[in-house]
């Protein structure tokens, strides 16, 4: 009997581009959708809301959408850095990460941030 194949929900939350479609849907649609659906459940007092670029950005929007707090661009990512969870060591990620984003100070600065990211692996990014 052949095996049923098994889908990872990391394909819509970082994988796969945000205009591409997984199984029917618009991956850029369910992201926002999932970030409404965090604002529903965990409501919070904010001025803004960031997000962790780039994936993360339409679940920022979602979130920022439903809970009626202003969008910002409060971190700039640096295209020329690739995916820094899958490296294989821990100095070689921090290091990535430390050159991928940057904050965007004035945006940011004497602000409550809701911080909109994709996912947590190892919280490497969130630690920055």
């Amino acid at each position: 009997e052949p095996q049923k194949t098994r889908f990872c929900i990391f394909e819509y939350v970082y994988f796969a581009r945000p205009d591409s479609s997984v199984e029917g849907r618009n991956v850029y649609e369910v992201r926002k959708r999932i970030g409404a659906e965090l604002a529903q459940e965990s409501p919070v007092e904010a001025d803004i809301v960031v997000p962790v670029p780039d994936s993360g950005t339409p679940a920022a929007i979602g979130f920022s959408q439903a809970a009626g707090i202003p969008f910002e661009l409060g971190i700039i990512r640096n295209h020329y850095v690739g995916r820094t969870f899958i490296q294989p060591g821990d100095s070689i990620r921090h290091m990535g990460v430390k050159l991928k984003h940057n904050a965007n100070r004035r945006m940011i600065e004497g602000k409550r941030v809701v911080l909109v990211d994709d996912s947590i692996v190892r919280g490497t990014t969130s630690q920055k």
